[in-house]
């Protein structure tokens, strides 16, 4: 098959261009060599597991609540429900931190409360070890 132009009829120049059909050709071919053998490949040894029924020990971890109210001159604290003054947090934080599993702090703050005192009740619990802290909220009314 002659490809050229009929003005450049004398001229013996050689065309220039990539046949891709042999390189089609072998794709092709290599595609389903892969799509055959790709099943062979895996491995699979048939053993027959013994079978056991069990119910996982779940612990759930106790909840501190930690309720900040805003007062005039300070905030009132309130561990479980029950009233405790700024001094005695550290103590009780440093005494549930050593348990297993860490009981998780939920801090309850007004919404006129300082953020200086909520930031220095996540600091006394951070600073005996507990790692885990949350804020409790509640939904917004639609």
């Amino acid at each position: 098959m002659a490809f050229g132009n009929s003005a450049q009829q004398g001229s013996n120049a050689p065309l220039a261009e990539i046949n891709m059909i042999p390189l089609i050709d072998v794709m092709l071919v290599l595609l389903v060599i892969f799509i055959v053998t790709a099943p062979l490949l895996t491995h699979s040894v048939k053993i027959d597991l013994p079978k056991a029924s069990s119910n996982p020990n779940v612990t759930k971890p106790e909840n501190i609540q930690l309720a900040i109210k805003a007062d005039k001159a300070q905030s009132q604290l309130f561990w479980n429900g029950e009233p405790i003054s700024a001094v005695e947090l550290p103590q009780r934080f440093a005494a549930t931190a050593n348990r297993s599993p860490q009981p998780a702090v939920h801090i309850r703050a007004d919404r006129m409360v300082q953020y200086e005192h909520v930031a220095k009740v996540m600091a006394a619990a951070a600073k005996t070890g507990h790692t885990r802290i949350g804020f409790v909220t509640e939904p917004e009314e639609r």
